[in-house]
């Protein structure tokens, strides 16, 4: 009977740590056992997605937007840093730091400063999700750089001066035409971008593999006529104050800009719309290369260019978007501008490359 005993209550032991083990008693017969708990170094898969903290480098912080961008971050769950300076400063710095890179994303810069970041083996590629939503030709066509804001570099005029029907149709009008000769600003701050890109516009209707720098002799003879009949601009004067005045009723303004002017000189500037199209600065987004945060800037990147973010964006900052899907939170104002405008082909990478030996070429031997 002793033995009998023992054997009982080794069997009671053993069905009772059968019972443990099975996780229930007899209303669990027939049930799948449990899964098996997720191990400490990975997280339960109702785990939020944990982000790094990214460095963003941009030039397009000012105004509030920097603010304002870090805040809607953080309530999406990214944690950034901005790093803000002008575009050439930050493409000059992000080259020098490619074998070492700081930043993880880069916003902001345009076309031109892209491309050169391209050639310099700054970037890494990738396509978010809604690079198909953006207005086509915008976007990089090897999927390095995606675009968020247009900005469009426009030729416009005092309405006190020029009505539609008088006013230029082109910018090779300004010098064609004796009327309008000595009353535009000539684009003779070329340290600038906007300047840059008028000429840009310009001389690109004129390449030829055989001109100098890739320009035809008649291309270098229009930017001659450009300055010849022009005005030239004075360092640190607001040339909207002029186009009020009436000094240069004729210039260049650009899109993003317009409506503070507008606001700030009581002026409401005629816009040219050549058919040729307008030279289009795109604010864009790209990752940089060798970021030990990749996962955490991808999602960063595609939370930053959806229509939902850059609708906001558009609406809070009087901007349009490159995303077709936010195009409709833009203000009406600036709806009903680009709805006028149609971007001029450029070929960024021949401009990026050429940009500054023309612009060299224009302050010795144009400009002098």
């Amino acid at each position: 009977m002793k033995k009998t005993m023992v054997s009982l209550s080794l069997l009671s032991v053993l069905c009772l740590a059968v019972t443990a083990c099975g996780g229930g008693g007899s209303n669990n017969a027939g049930s799948t056992p449990p899964a098996a708990a997720p191990s400490a170094s990975a997280p339960a898969a109702n785990e939020p997605v944990k982000n790094e903290k990214l460095i963003v480098y941009t030039n397009a912080n000012s105004d509030g937007r920097g603010e304002w961008l870090i805040e809607k971050a953080k309530t999406a769950g990214f944690e950034i840093e901005l790093v803000g300076a002008g575009g050439a400063n930050l493409t000059n710095r992000l080259i020098a730091e490619k074998n070492n890179p700081i930043a993880d994303v880069v916003f902001g810069l345009n076309n031109m400063l892209y491309e050169n970041l391209k050639k310099e083996n700054v970037l890494t590629k990738y396509v978010p999700k809604w690079a198909g939503d953006v207005e086509p030709g915008l976007n990089d066509p090897e999927g390095y750089y995606h675009g968020l804001v247009k900005q469009a570099i426009l030729l416009g005029y005092n309405p006190k001066n020029f009505t539609p029907e008088t006013a230029p149709k082109d910018w090779t009008d300004l010098y064609k035409n004796d009327a309008f000769k000595g009353k535009y600003e000539a684009p003779t701050l070329l340290g600038q971008i906007t300047p840059q890109l008028v000429v840009a516009g310009i001389l690109t209707r004129y390449k030829d593999p055989k001109g100098d720098l890739g320009i035809a002799k008649e291309g270098w003879d229009e930017i001659k006529k450009l300055y010849d009949n022009g005005v030239r601009a004075v360092e640190g004067e607001d040339f909207y104050a002029n186009l009020a005045s009436g000094k240069t009723p004729l210039g260049a303004v650009v899109s993003g800009t317009l409506s503070k002017k507008e606001e700030q000189y009581k002026v409401k500037a005629g816009i040219v719309s050549p058919s040729v199209g307008v030279p289009m600065i795109v604010e864009h987004a790209a990752i940089v290369k060798g970021t030990k945060k990749m996962a955490t800037a991808e999602r960063f990147v595609e939370w930053m260019g959806s229509a939902e973010v850059q609708g906001e964006f558009a609406a809070k900052f009087n901007a349009m978007p490159a995303n077709t899907k936010a195009a409709d939170k833009a203000s009406d104002s600036v709806k009903a501008l680009y709805s006028s405008l149609k971007a001029q082909q450029l070929d960024w990478g021949f401009v990026a490359d050429n940009i500054g030996k023309w612009v060299e070429k224009i302050e010795l031997q144009i400009m002098k």
